[in-house]
């Protein structure tokens, strides 16, 4: 088992350009005008150009607003948040320790950018909690989020192949990583989401659902590059381009799909204007996208968005060219080459 060793700062021997994602040759120098994949470069604009801060939205309506929320409602609501807060709180770090043994720098400059949004996303949900409630009730929620057994199921599935990958970094648990990542920032999420754009169409705390749309737009972002980064990990790497890798991502996939419609049983059972059903089947629409994104074809039944409203609250209606960006058609794994490029995915 090939053990990946932590690129070298600077190789002045080497080319600028990488000669390849992982165990290539690279000076370590990035120069944005000569790199491997010139696509990169457009993401990591596109990144660039969604930089937000918590404190740029003024709260104050949704403070005037807590107290009208029933208590099933607060109690919902400061669940989901620390909830969100503790799958982010997995990302910053995971995504600087790739960084360590990428050899291409311009994936290492958005992988940098991605950490630091993630950073961005967990002081948001903090932000959120210090507008409402008090410290002491912050902190309390937090531990109900470590303790709560459906939350630490969902989070062992990322947490294990995380681990894993901490403890020896090989190309095949770099792989796996990149799938649990996947499921992290693109199917995770949207139990949650879903509770507070479904607060805003009855226009309350709207500004929380502001913030919101403007992480939803970031972590589809993030889905999208960490599902380049596989195919190009696939297409460098032909050994790991197997009928079992691909089956792992059916699996894996499947079962966030699973873990997340338990925890929408689990947290929105009591929500009024959700149906539970129709969020299961929002959760595969969303898992097909994903797998289409990675170069695979559907798990679950095609079929439209089944939660259209979803899409009013979101980033997406708010910027339709960015979320025409992320659709992708149904095919068999491709490898990335430089006839098809990053326009057909």
């Amino acid at each position: 088992m090939t053990i990946l060793k932590k690129v070298q700062l600077l190789n002045p021997a080497n080319p600028n350009k990488s000669t390849g994602l992982i165990n290539g040759q690279s000076s370590g120098l990035l120069n944005w005008n000569d790199i491997a994949y010139p696509q990169m470069y457009d993401l990591y604009q596109t990144l660039l150009s969604n930089f937000w801060k918590a404190q740029e939205i003024n709260m104050q309506d949704d403070i005037k607003q807590w107290d009208q929320l029933t208590e099933t409602e607060k109690d919902i609501f400061l669940r989901v948040n620390t909830q969100l807060a503790s799958l982010d709180s997995l990302q910053t770090p995971t995504m600087t320790s790739v960084m360590d043994y990428v050899t291409d720098s311009s994936f290492k400059a958005i992988l940098a950018v991605i950490s630091q949004q993630e950073a961005v996303h967990n002081e948001s949900y903090s932000y959120i909690l210090s507008s409402l409630v008090p410290l002491s009730e912050q902190n309390a929620r937090f531990n109900q989020a470590k303790d709560d057994p459906i939350v630490q199921k969902r989070n062992q599935l990322i947490l294990d192949s995380y681990d894993a990958f901490h403890q020896k970094p090989t190309p095949q648990r770099l792989f796996e990583l990149a799938i649990n990542s996947i499921n992290l920032e693109g199917i995770y999420f949207y139990a949650g989401f879903a509770f507070f754009y479904n607060l805003a169409r009855q226009q309350k705390m709207l500004k929380t659902s502001t913030m919101i749309s403007y992480i939803q737009r970031d972590e589809m972002q993030h889905a999208y590059f960490i599902a380049q980064f596989i195919r190009i990990l696939l297409t460098e790497n032909p050994e790991l381009n197997t009928e079992a890798n691909i089956q792992f991502i059916y699996d894996t996939i499947d079962q966030a799909v699973k873990l997340e419609k338990e925890w929408s049983d689990y947290i929105l059972k009591d929500i009024s204007g959700i149906d539970l059903t129709e969020f299961h089947h929002y959760v595969e629409y969303l898992a097909n996208k994903r797998f289409r994104q990675i170069g695979v074809d559907n798990y679950y039944p095609e079929r439209e968005n089944p939660m259209p409203w979803i899409h009013v609250f979101s980033d997406e209606m708010m910027n339709e060219t960015k979320s025409d960006f992320f659709e992708q058609k149904s095919r068999t794994y491709t490898k990335v080459s430089s006839s098809n490029e990053f326009d057909e995915l």
